[in-house]
């Protein structure tokens, strides 16, 4: 016999029924949806909003206890403000044992080093380490490793479940009372919110921070409604005048600039430069001068890009606007010229770090990229790359895209100077392996260009073209004859950090620094 039972509008239902089980009778058109009006008559009531007046307030509505998971993302860079509004908040309220999964960070995160100090954070999740905060890390401060993943390896963690966020604080430049949000308008912008998106679509719970609200609906929308739970006005998230500086500046240099004329050359003659050819040119100095001397090239050819990748610059910018460049897809936006353009350009698309570079999703991006151009601390005789950690051992950089994009790329380009002063950049072994040499294609460096052996393809393309094409273990000679073979780091025996292949595995470790 079916059982029935009566519902709020006194029509008998069937509490299960064939292939139906655990049927719940109406209970009230408002009982399960608080985020409606209640009384639709009333036009006195107030415009429903997700607005909290509080950082604090908004943390006690998330919920947020000691031992749980919170992120940031790093679109401002070394501008972000929004990472010590919330944690100084956070210490106050005595919340402790919290792990801080943050897309990076970066010199201007010195100060968690107290909240480190003080048992607020005790694990750290990170793509990038820099400053006094890197240093101390290196030297023992935290108990549990940090770990480092790329920024596809992030995407993939959060998918998966292996990040688990309780609370994303995501800084937003423009948002309406709803939570439509974006990042290219507002007097805050930083153009791309590539990888707030996955924290948004996968946290617990979502707190926007804002210091500009606009008319609902607040469209084009990088962050929807529908994933936001409270949204708190603060007077500033950011300051974009920060967003370019270090490893994203234009480099004067001539001899960087000497690197990047070599590298355009590598691209030119690689067979890969062809008309629908597409490109990466990551945020080091030299690597983003090799844009302007392809341009010319471009010109000269007829050719034009499919499109461009990654943290868009205004090299990338100007390329698309004289229509030598089809598409830019942007995860993170590098300079004012790149934010304004995400704003105003239709095919500068916004895509998240997932579309970017996740290895475990439907099809990331990155499998479709011909050319990246990336650099390098240290490369050694088997072509592995380190960009996390100096000579001296300290942690100083960021995986980033770098694996991503090595492994995704049909020749991935790797630039560094044989030497930075009395330090060689190629080794016979790199202190630490954030891509694997499988992956590296070509290094170029002021002596030489060296190519992995696998790529016979690439090394008769070059020769042909009389590149200066040399053995890897020949510059590698050559460098440690200038400046002699230094004297090995001291290390303690204890891990202070796992290094994340993009893929989940663990690569690398990374041992505490003797004092």
């Amino acid at each position: 016999m079916i059982k029935m039972a009566k519902n709020a509008i006194d029509r008998e239902v069937p509490l299960s029924i064939s292939g139906f089980n655990n049927l719940n009778p109406f209970d009230g058109a408002f009982k399960h949806t608080p985020l409606i009006k209640k009384d639709k008559g009333n036009r006195s009531l107030p415009k429903l909003n997700k607005i909290i007046d509080s950082i604090e307030d908004v943390i006690v509505k998330t919920g947020l206890k000691d031992g749980m998971t919170i992120s940031f993302h790093h679109h401002f860079r070394n501008g972000d403000l929004v990472i010590k509004q919330v944690v100084d908040v956070i210490a106050q309220m005595g919340i402790k044992n919290l792990t801080l999964a943050s897309s990076s960070l970066t010199n201007c995160h010195d100060f968690l080093i107290d909240h480190i100090k003080n048992g607020l954070i005790t694990q750290i999740y990170t793509s990038g380490l820099r400053g006094e905060l890197a240093r101390e890390i290196s030297y023992g401060l935290m108990e549990k490793p940090v770990l480092i993943h790329s920024h596809g390896g992030r995407a993939r963690a959060i998918e998966t479940g292996k990040i688990n966020i309780d609370v994303a604080f995501l800084g937003v430049p423009a948002c309406d009372v709803y939570g439509n949000a974006n990042g290219f308008t507002g007097k805050s912008r930083c153009g791309s919110l590539g990888y707030a998106i996955e924290d948004a679509l996968y946290a617990k719970k979502v707190v926007l921070l804002t210091d500009e609200m606009v008319d609902y609906p607040n469209t084009p929308f990088s962050i929807h409604q529908d994933q936001v739970d409270y949204i708190v006005k603060v007077d500033q998230i950011g300051n974009a005048e920060k967003i370019s500086t270090g490893a994203t500046r234009m480099t004067k240099n001539p001899h960087d600039l000497l690197l990047a004329q070599l590298a355009a050359n590598v691209i030119i003659n690689s067979g890969f430069f062809e008309n629908e050819f597409s490109l990466q040119t990551g945020s080091g100095g030299a690597s983003l001068a090799t844009t302007r001397f392809i341009k010319e090239e471009m010109l000269k050819k007829g050719i034009c890009a499919s499109f461009a990748l990654g943290g868009i610059t205004a090299q990338m910018v100007e390329l698309h606007e004289a229509g030598l460049i089809k598409r830019l897809m942007d995860v993170q936006s590098f300079d004012h010229v790149a934010i304004e353009s995400i704003g105003k350009n239709r095919y500068h698309q916004e895509i998240s770090a997932s579309f970017y570079a996740n290895p475990l999703n439907k099809g990331c991006i990155v499998n479709k990229l011909n050319v990246v151009i990336l650099s390098a601390l240290e490369v050694d005789t088997d072509f592995n790359v380190n960009v996390i950690t100096g000579s001296d051992g300290i942690i100083m950089g960021a995986s980033g895209g770098h694996s991503d994009t090595a492994i995704g790329s049909g020749i991935s380009i790797i630039i560094a100077p044989l030497l930075r002063g009395r330090t060689a950049s190629v080794v016979k072994r790199v202190n630490n392996v954030i891509t694997p040499g499988e992956s590296v294609d070509v290094v170029v460096t002021d002596r030489g260009i060296a190519v992995n052996p696998r790529r016979t393809d690439i090394i008769e393309q070059l020769k042909k073209a009389h590149l200066p094409v040399c053995k890897i273990e020949e510059l590698q000679r050559i460098a440690e004859k200038i400046v002699g073979i230094p004297e090995p780091i001291e290390f303690e025996d204890r891990i202070i950090g796992l290094i994340e292949y993009r893929d989940g595995t663990i690569i690398d470790t990374i041992r505490q620094v003797k004092d």
